[in-house]
């Protein structure tokens, strides 16, 4: 039989948060950069795609996301831990990344946000010269090590 209500369960969550004065975050998420792609996985699990936004503004990547539970009419909830309601996490992106080529994929749970970096913002090779040519150095230094 399940039990309606777990005080220790309650008093564990309450415990946890006065310790650590943190909450975990109601929408995870994991970021990283991906050679010439910045990827961003964020866990939705039990939401409606379609309740699923995205929107960028002033390089800030708003995510919002709601999840509800109706049981149906004459059901006799007995325990409803999982979270309901409406999320929203905000990242704020570096100007080095191009917004207006970003995909988004939602996927069992999870929603997959990939930005291309800029082509402004990858990394150049710059070849250096020093009084002349590149041939006219290396014959330089082949003479002064001789």
């Amino acid at each position: 039989m399940l039990m309606r209500f777990d005080p220790w369960r309650e008093l564990d969550r309450l415990t946890e948060e006065l310790w650590t004065g943190t909450r975990r975050p109601g929408m995870p998420m994991d970021a990283y950069r991906d050679g010439e792609r910045f990827v961003v996985h964020f866990d939705l699990p039990g939401v409606d795609a379609d309740s699923i936004d995205l929107t960028i503004e002033q390089n800030v990547l708003t995510v919002k996301a709601e999840r509800n539970f109706a049981p149906t009419e004459g059901a006799e909830v007995l325990i409803n831990e999982r979270p309901t309601g409406t999320y929203v996490r905000r990242i704020f992106l570096g100007e080095g990344l191009d917004t207006d080529h970003l995909e988004a994929n939602y996927d069992n749970g999870v929603l997959t946000v990939t930005i291309p970096v800029a082509e402004a913002a990858k990394p150049k090779r710059i070849e250096v010269t020093a009084g002349g040519s590149p041939k006219a150095i290396e014959a330089e230094a082949t003479t002064k090590v001789a």
